[in-house]
């Protein structure tokens, strides 16, 4: 069962949504989530694209729900803010997978989840009664394993893989963003939708706040701030960044003998301190 310290870390990270805009740079392992929280992060988010990778798998639910677990468990443990689990759909496509996972990531300290609505990468889509039970399975959970105050992010794919005609995808979203409300869903996930006039209207019209994820040519978060977005993060990009580095400083020993792109790099004894 939760204990205060995480219900008081579940509060914290719901307060978080009632007014402004909030930053969530994603982490997908202890020291990624250790830099990001010494940074100034008031709340640290998985990514599962990159806990995937770090595992040595693709993404799209090929981690198991234990190896999805012990690493949210890992990453807890390397931080003092509160912590909300990428959980991909649920590992599993009825409620009870659903609430097997929330239940899961809630007693390893977890305060938010996000669960999304493909049934597969690139869809097709739960359909809203569906994905329903399993919002409410989720939410059930959490009340279960005594959180009930967990944060609840609906991810809905329907922009990112272009389900259905363009010109009724804002009227499904918006459907979904109610149902999920209704369904006990505190915010609406809309990856790859960033267009300043269209997150506008649907955060106005949204019963519930509006999350984005951003990178590289995205709107500003000041644009997105202006626009009615309360939560921004950034999914795999932090670690896509962290890669490149590593790629290019390895090409530049392998060509050239040299070490230029290591330069600048964190302190050994830093890193070292941020997991004691």
């Amino acid at each position: 069962m939760a204990d205060e310290i995480q219900q008081s870390r579940a509060n914290a990270f719901r307060n978080l949504h009632a007014a402004g805009t909030f930053v969530l740079p994603n982490a997908w392992d202890p020291i990624s989530a250790a830099v990001i929280a010494q940074a100034g992060a008031q709340v640290i988010a998985t990514t599962s694209a990159a806990v995937a990778w770090a595992l040595g798998r693709t993404d799209g639910q090929r981690m198991t729900r234990d190896e999805a677990v012990a690493q949210v468990a890992r990453i807890v443990a390397a931080v003092d803010v509160p912590v909300t689990a990428d959980v991909e759909g649920g590992y599993g496509a009825a409620p009870e997978d659903v609430a097997a996972t929330v239940a899961a990531v809630a007693g390893v300290g977890a305060v938010g989840v996000n669960v999304e609505d493909s049934t597969a990468p690139g869809g097709p889509l739960f359909d809203r009664a569906a994905q329903c039970d399993r919002l409410r399975a989720a939410r059930a959970a959490a009340t279960e394993a005594g959180l009930s105050e967990l944060v609840l992010n609906a991810r809905t794919d329907v922009y990112l893989f272009g389900i259905g005609a363009p010109e009724d995808r804002f009227d499904e979203v918006l459907a979904r963003a109610v149902d999920y409300a209704e369904a006990g869903a505190d915010s609406l996930f809309v990856p790859g939708l960033l267009d300043l006039p269209t997150l506008t209207d649907l955060a106005g019209k949204s019963p519930i706040p509006l999350n984005v994820m951003t990178g590289p040519g995205a709107p500003s978060v000041p644009e997105l701030a202006a626009a009615g977005v309360r939560r921004v993060s950034l999914g795999p990009a932090l670690a896509q960044a962290a890669y490149a580095r590593a790629a290019a400083a390895a090409r530049e020993l392998l060509d050239t003998g040299t070490y230029t792109e290591l330069a600048n790099g964190l302190d050994f004894g830093a890193i070292e301190a941020l997991l004691r």
